[in-house]
C-alpha cells in the first residue's frame, strides 16, 4: 500500500499539467476581464462619485452565473479604492456573498456577518434584532465614511428572508449623521426586482443593468488567455479549448463553467498520467459537473423546496413498485405529512406548485400540465434524478430535514 500511495504522490509531484491551477479558479480576479469593457465603464461612471466623497446611486446587476458580473464589480471596486487612497477619500467596499450557508438565511446572520465585517463582535444568535441593527449602524456611524455593501446572489438571499430587509436597509442613510452608504446588488434573476414589492424597488434600482450571455466565439478568447498562465506548453491538445466553449455556450454563456470544464478535465488527464488534455477528457469533466451540479443544487436549495422534493422521492420509490402515476394533489399530500414529521408549518397548495415549477425549471423533475376534463388541470410528476444519483440525493435530503 505505501508503495502504491508513493507512485500516486510522485505522479502527482513530476507529472503535472499546471503551471498555475488558480488561475482557472473562482476565486481568482484577473488582470483584464475580456469583451466587458462597455459593462465595466457603466459600473465606473456610477461609482465615480465615491472619490468625491458623494453617495453613489443603489446599482444592481443582473445576468446568468459565469457572465463577469461579480468579477466586474470587483474590478472596478480595487480601482475606486487605489484611486480613493492617492485621494485621502474614505471609501469602502464591503462584500456578502448572500449564498452561503448560515449567512444570508435571516436579518440577524445578515447583520451579524457584516458587523464582524466591519471589526465588530456579536455572537451568532441571541439578541433581539433590533439590537443587533442598532450595534451595526453604530459601526457604521462611527466616523465620516462611505460604505458600499455589494450583495452577491442578493435573490437568493430575498428567497430565505424577504424584501423588507432591502428596504430598511436603504432607509439606513436616514439615521445616520456621519457615515452614507450605499448598496450593489448582483443577482443571476434578471426579474429579481419585478418580483418584488413595489415600494421596496422604487427605493431599490436607482440604477440596473444587464449582463449578457457569452458566445462561444467571446468565451475562447476568455479561455486561451487564462492557458496561457494555468497551463504548461503544449498541454492542450487542438480543438480542447472549442470544444469546452461550445458546451459553455449552450448552457447560458457561462465562463464559469468553462474554466470548471477545462480544470476537471485537466485533472482527470492527470490522474490518467496524460502528458495532454484530449477532447474525449472535456466530455468526462462535463458528466462529472452534470453529477456534481446536482448535488449542490439540492443542498443548497431552502428547506420546503427539499420537503417537496424529498415527497416526489418517496412517491416516486412507491410508484415504481405499483407503477402508478401521481399528480400534484398526491405531492401537497404526502408533502403535509411531511412536515407533521419534521414539525414544519406546511405552505398552501398555491405555494406549492410554485415550488414544483422551481423543481420543474431546474431540471431535477418533469412536470406535465394534464386536463382532467371538469376536474380542471393538473400536472403529472415524474423525477428526473439520475438514477445513479437516487441515493446520494435522498441522503443529503434526510439529513437536512432530519427524517
Amino acid at each position: 500500500m505505501g508503495v502504491e500511495l508513493g507512485e500516486i504522490f510522485n505522479s502527482a509531484v513530476n507529472n503535472s499539467l499546471f503551471k498555475n491551477k488558480g488561475v482557472l479558479q473562482v476565486r481568482h480576479t484577473p488582470d483584464s476581464i475580456p469583451h466587458r469593457d462597455e459593462q465595466i465603464k457603466s459600473i465606473a461612471s456610477i461609482l465615480a462619485s465615491t472619490l468625491r466623497g458623494e453617495r453613489p446611486s443603489n446599482l444592481f446587476v443582473y445576468g446568468k452565473t459565469g457572465t463577469g458580473k461579480t468579477l466586474s464589480v470587483q474590478y472596478v471596486s480595487d480601482e475606486i479604492l487605489k484611486k480613493s487612497k492617492e485621494l485621502g477619500v474614505d471609501v469602502k467596499f464591503e462584500y456578502l456573498n448572500c449564498k452561503l450557508k448560515k449567512v444570508a438565511d435571516t436579518e440577524y446572520r445578515v447583520l451579524a456577518a457584516l458587523i464582524r465585517q466591519l471589526g465588530g463582535e456579536i455572537p451568532s444568535t441571541g439578541l433581539p434584532t433590533d439590537q443587533v441593527w442598532a450595534k451595526f449602524i453604530e459601526l457604521v456611524d462611527s466616523k465620516k465614511q462611505l460604505i458600499v455593501f455589494v450583495f452577491d446572489e442578493v435573490d437568493q438571499m430575498i428567497k430565505k428572508m424577504d424584501s423588507n430587509f432591502l428596504y430598511s436597509f436603504t432607509r439606513l442613510n436616514q439615521e445616520l449623521s456621519q457615515a452614507q452608504i450605499s448598496l450593489i446588488g448582483i443577482s443571476n434573476e434578471v426579474t429579481f426586482l419585478e418580483n418584488i414589492d413595489p415600494r421596496v424597488r422604487s427605493s431599490l434600482g436607482e440604477e440596473e443593468f444587464v449582463f449578457h450571455p457569452y458566445n462561444a466565439i467571446q468565451l475562447q478568447d476568455i479561455l486561451n488567455e487564462r492557458c496561457e498562465a494555468a497551463f504548461k506548453e503544449d498541454v492542450v491538445a487542438d480543438g480542447v479549448i472549442a470544444k469546452c466553449a461550445a458546451y459553455a455556450a449552450r448552457e447560458h454563456g457561462d465562463a464559469r463553467r468553462a474554466l470548471d470544464l477545462l480544470r476537471i478535465a485537466a485533472e482527470l488527464s492527470e490522474r490518467d498520467g496524460e502528458k495532454a488534455i484530449g477532447e474525449d477528457y472535456i466530455d468526462l469533466a462535463n458528466l462529472k459537473m452534470e453529477r456534481d451540479k446536482i448535488l449542490d443544487i439540492v443542498e443548497g436549495e431552502p428547506k420546503q423546496f427539499k420537503l417537496v422534493l424529498y415527497s416526489i422521492m418517496e412517491l416516486t420509490k412507491a410508484a415504481k413498485d405499483s407503477k402508478e402515476r401521481f399528480y400534484t394533489g398526491d405531492v401537497y399530500n404526502y408533502y403535509q405529512d411531511v412536515c407533521d414529521r419534521t414539525k414544519t408549518d406546511a405552505l398552501t397548495q398555491r405555494r406549492i406548485s410554485d415550488i414544483l415549477a422551481e423543481i420543474d425549471m431546474l431540471g431535477l423533475i418533469n412536470a406535465k400540465v394534464i386536463s382532467k376534463g371538469r376536474h380542471g388541470r393538473t400536472r403529472e410528476i415524474r423525477l428526473s434524478v439520475p438514477t445513479n444519483l437516487f441515493d446520494k440525493v435522498e441522503a443529503i435530503l434526510v439529513d437536512s430535514l432530519g427524517i
